[in-house]
C-alpha cells in the first residue's frame, strides 16, 4: 500500500544475501492498466507511423493467424493446461519450495499482486504465462536475475516482477498491431516494425517469445540506467518500446540474435 491508502504496487527489493536453490518453424489507442498500479504503454497514432505496407505470403498469414490464435486464449484457471503451466512457472522460479496451492500468499514472492495469479493475467491473456515460462526455460539465468534484481544498483521499491512481465507481453501485442489484425484478401502489415517482426516470425515460430525475453532484459537495462522506482515504470516501459523499435527497424538486422539488446541476455 502506498501512503494514500492506494493498491499495492511496488515490491521491496529482495537482499541480494538471499539465495533460491517458410510455414512457421514447428489494439491501439487506449491505455489500460495491468495489475492495480502498473499502466501500460500503449501504441499512439503518430505521423512517423505512415509506413509503406507489404503483402502477407500465404506461409506469413499463417504463421500470423497462429500467434493470433495465442493471443485471443485468456488465461483460464479451470483448464488443466493452463494449471500446469502456471506449476511449472512456480517451479521454474523457485525449484526448492513447494507451491502450496494455486491460490497462495506465496505468489507474492514473484511479484504478482495478490494470492491469485489469475487476477493478473487480464490484461495479457494466457500468451503472457507462456511468454514468463519461455523465458524461465530458455534464458534461466536472466530471468532469476531479473526475478531476484541480482544485477545493478537497486531501487529501494522495485517493479513487481510477474505483473511487468505480463505489461511487457500486452506492449508488444500492441506495438506489433497485433490485436488489429483481421484477416481478409487485402491485410497488410501497418507499420514497418510490424512488417519487419513478420519476417522473423515466418522464419521462427518462437519470435514473439525471444522478443519478449529480449524486452524484458532491455526494460530492466533502462531502468537500472534511469536509476528509476516504481513510480518510473510508466516511463521506462517508453523508453524501452522506443529503443526496441529503433533496434527493430536497423538495416543489418535479419534475425532477432542481431539485435544489440539480444546481448544482454545469458542462459
Amino acid at each position: 500500500m502506498d501512503d494514500r491508502g492506494g493498491s499495492f504496487v511496488a515490491v521491496r527489493r529482495i537482499s541480494q544475501g538471499l539465495e533460491r536453490g517458410n510455414t512457421c518453424h514447428s489494439t491501439s489507442g487506449s491505455t489500460a492498466w495491468l495489475g492495480r498500479g502498473l499502466s501500460c504503454v500503449c501504441a499512439q497514432s503518430r505521423e512517423s507511423d505512415a509506413r509503406p505496407s507489404f503483402d502477407l505470403t500465404p506461409s506469413q498469414e499463417e504463421c500470423l493467424q497462429r500467434l493470433q490464435n495465442r493471443i485471443d486464449i485468456a488465461y483460464d484457471s479451470s483448464i488443466p493446461e493452463h494449471q500446469e503451466a502456471l506449476r511449472a512457472l512456480w517451479n521454474a522460479a523457485f525449484p526448492e519450495e513447494e507451491l502450496r496451492g494455486l491460490i497462495s500468499e506465496q505468489w507474492k514472492e514473484m511479484g504478482w499482486q495478490g494470492k491469485d495469479p489469475s487476477t493478473d493475467f487480464r490484461g495479457g491473456g494466457f500468451i503472457s504465462l507462456e511468454n514468463l515460462l519461455f523465458f524461465a526455460t530458455n534464458f534461466p539465468k536472466s530471468f532469476k536475475d531479473l526475478l531476484w534484481k541480482l544485477e545493478g544498483d537497486r531501487s529501494v521499491w522495485e517493479y513487481p516482477f510477474a505483473v511487468a512481465g505480463v505489461n511487457i507481453t500486452f506492449m508488444l501485442i500492441q506495438m506489433l498491431d497485433l490485436e488489429a489484425v483481421s484477416f481478409n484478401s487485402t491485410v497488410k502489415p501497418r507499420t514497418m516494425v510490424g512488417a519487419v517482426f513478420l519476417k522473423f516470425l515466418s522464419e521462427n515460430e518462437s519470435a514473439f517469445d525471444l522478443l519478449y525475453c529480449i524486452t524484458f532484459k532491455l526494460m530492466d537495462h533502462q531502468w537500472l540506467a534511469m536509476r528509476a522506482s516504481y513510480m518510473d515504470f510508466n516511463t521506462v516501459m517508453k523508453a524501452t518500446r522506443r529503443q526496441l523499435e529503433r533496434e527493430l527497424l536497423l538495416e543489418d538486422i535479419t534475425r532477432l540474435e542481431d539485435l544489440p539488446s539480444y546481448g544482454l541476455l545469458t542462459r
